[in-house]
């Protein structure tokens, strides 16, 4: 079963063109990491996919699970089982992350038309898997990611996947600013997810990432195009070429 089908997607920002006509297909239970210079686009497709305002497509179309999501608002793509981890997750005073967690799991519920946790129900859960994912409790009670280390924050935005069950799970640069130790609790995160039903999206600058969450195929964004692609020998070649004959040579 296909779970995203692009379709030469072309995506403009404030009337200029960032994404210039890309194609990918994604398996159900696939995962694949997409890999370029800064600036290449690769973040535009993370907001484009989870609907953020102001990324217009101009042409082409995305369909998640034979539906066209550029019908769907945000909040009914999540509903439905989309999910964009931030590479810079936003700080929010004054409310706990519980509160956060407890109020985002019953929104996609009743979206769903499901029954809502109760308060006992959601603190039971949300416990459970935060110790299995090594995010200690006192996080729970802080204010939703104010004063968390990069490492923090990105733990909780794993937490949030574990909690939400997406079956497209869009990564945006999740190893970004994060140490080696905090990169492979990330990464444990991600693999504890991995099933038959959900595929990912992982973004990356770096081939290291890929070292602990093994991709099915690698994609190399450059200048809003996919230059390249191949299986998980692409990232090692990029590691140790770099970008820059890769995009000289597609020119």
């Amino acid at each position: 079963m296909s779970m995203l089908e692009i379709q030469n997607l072309h995506v403009s920002v404030q009337g200029r063109e960032i994404l210039k006509g890309i194609n990918l297909s994604i398996a159900a239970g696939e995962i694949h990491a997409v890999m370029g210079p800064n600036g290449s686009g690769k973040s535009t497709l993370s907001y484009t996919l989870a609907g953020r305002a102001g990324y217009e497509v101009t042409a082409g179309r995305m369909m998640y699970r034979g539906e066209d999501l550029s019908a769907l608002a945000p909040e009914e793509r999540a509903a439905k089982g989309l999910f964009l981890a931030l590479q810079y997750p936003v700080e929010i005073p004054g409310v706990t992350t519980m509160n956060f967690l407890k109020a985002a799991l019953n929104a996609q519920r009743r979206a769903r038309g499901e029954k809502e946790f109760d308060a006992i129900n959601v603190l039971r859960l949300v416990r459970e898997t935060a110790g299995q994912l090594k995010v200690p409790e006192e996080m729970l009670r802080r204010a939703l990611n104010v004063g968390f280390s990069g490492g923090e924050k990105k733990r909780l935005e794993i937490l949030q996947m574990a909690l939400f069950k997406p079956l497209l799970a869009v990564l945006d640069e999740t190893d970004s600013g994060l140490d080696i130790d905090a990169l492979k609790l990330v990464a444990d995160g991600v693999n504890a997810l991995r099933a038959p039903d959900r595929s990912m999206l992982v973004i990356t600058h770096y081939q290291r990432l890929l070292n602990h969450i093994v991709p099915d195929r690698v994609h190399v964004l450059a200048d809003g195009r996919f230059v390249a692609e191949g299986g998980k020998e692409l990232a090692h070649e990029l590691e140790a070429k770099g970008y820059a004959g890769l995009v000289r040579d597609a020119a």
